[in-house]
């Protein structure tokens, strides 16, 4: 999916909500565990009840990781059932050696045929650059998380020699590896309020904003100083939305919570960006 695509899904929808599949079998409801693939069938309920609101799908690959040939199948079987149109995400924070990053998008850009991958920019220039080279695909690069160790390096005690933050340099650097039609940023929501440094060094690049929901991440902040003309965010919601019910009506109240945030994301973009798409 190029930019354009994504940017004319965010006007249908009125929205930029990115749901998070962090679909753990040891929390989905207990009904689920009948099925043959529990995970799958969890993924597949949340899918459907929530596909018009949203307008990425985000799995987190450690659920599915941990699970073997197992879990690796219910992966596979949930990208098949994604809607075309919407944006999809495996959140595997890859980042080796670049003939390894070069297998990496191969089985992630080719294989699985996800629009975009996370990546860690710590090896530098040669572990990203092989994501790169495949068109209408994306890297999303680990700039300013949300947990508490961000504060160790990305954010540490001590600044750069330069007088800058950690990542502020990664951002400086890393922005002319690629363009805003390949590359986005991870930036956190608990840490909104770098948002607008953030947005001094690459104004226009997309910014991925996991944190709002259970994390305490507040999307008012996140749009106040990160919000583009062209909106330029995906907000995830993981936990919040998935786990919102663990009885047969799971789904209706997943729908339920991002529906909530749909309505609030149209609000922002009418009250941030003066129209209503």
């Amino acid at each position: 999916m190029n930019r354009e695509q994504l940017i004319n899904e965010i006007k249908k929808k009125n929205s930029f909500l990115c749901i998070g599949l962090d679909s753990d079998k040891s929390k989905i409801p207990k009904h689920l565990l009948k099925y043959k693939d529990p995970v799958f069938e969890f993924n597949r309920q949340i899918i459907e009840a929530t596909q018009d609101l949203c307008v990425a799908i985000k799995p987190n690959l450690a659920f599915y990781e941990a699970g073997g040939s197992t879990g690796w199948k219910s992966l596979e079987k949930t990208l098949k059932i994604i809607p075309k149109g919407i944006f999809t995400i495996a959140d595997a924070k890859r980042g080796d050696i670049g003939n390894t990053s070069g297998l990496y998008a191969k089985a992630f850009f080719e294989t699985l045929n996800f629009d975009a991958i996370t990546v860690a920019p710590y090896m530098g220039s040669d572990s990203v650059i092989p994501f790169l080279k495949f068109k209408d695909k994306w890297v999303i690069l680990l700039a300013l998380t949300s947990n508490a160790g961000a504060n160790d390096f990305q954010m540490g005690k001590h600044k750069m020699e330069n007088g800058k933050w950690l990542f502020q340099n990664v951002l400086e650097i890393s922005k002319h590896w690629g363009t805003v039609e390949n590359m986005m940023y991870v930036v956190g929501a608990t840490q909104a309020s770098a948002l607008k440094e953030i947005r001094k060094i690459i104004p226009n690049n997309f910014l991925l904003i996991p944190g709002v929901g259970a994390q305490g991440g507040s999307l008012e902040e996140v749009c106040k100083y990160g919000m583009k003309k062209e909106c330029g965010l995906l907000v995830n919601s993981s936990r919040s939305i998935i786990y919102a019910g663990d009885g047969k009506d799971f789904a209706e109240k997943a729908r339920v919570e991002a529906k909530k945030l749909q309505i609030e994301m149209a609000g922002m973009i009418k009250m941030k960006m003066g129209i209503k798409w």
